[in-house]
């Protein structure tokens, strides 16, 4: 048995390409569309993330903008000076002589505490 020469080329690619090849291989085709649609949705899932994810980082730098200005503010505030001047309105001064301790009288006896 000797394996048929086809005479024309030209019709090579016309007896390739027939009706029945086609049906044939109509679940091929839409599998290849279908793994086509997936990776066109995935691309766009991935910008979309990206996008999600810039967003993030800016939100979060001005964040961190923000709570170094209110530290410092906080920093600047809780300073003594910065105290004594807030109150000073208010007639409120740090006292210049030590607290007085209070001495107070045990009125129990150790002796009903230990019955």
């Amino acid at each position: 048995m000797s394996v048929p020469v086809n005479p024309a080329p030209k019709n090579a690619i016309k007896s390739i390409l027939n009706y029945q090849w086609i049906v044939l291989n109509i679940g091929f085709f839409l599998f290849l569309a279908f793994i086509a649609i997936l990776y066109i949705a995935n691309g766009h899932l991935a910008d979309k993330t990206i996008r999600k994810i810039n967003t993030t980082k800016k939100e979060l730098k001005e964040l961190q903008f923000e709570y170094k200005t209110v530290k410092a503010d906080l920093m600047r505030r809780s300073r003594a000076v910065e105290i004594e001047n807030a109150l000073a309105p208010y007639g409120l001064a740090v006292a210049k002589d030590m607290p007085v301790r209070l001495q107070i009288e045990n009125k129990f006896s150790t002796k009903n505490l230990n019955k």
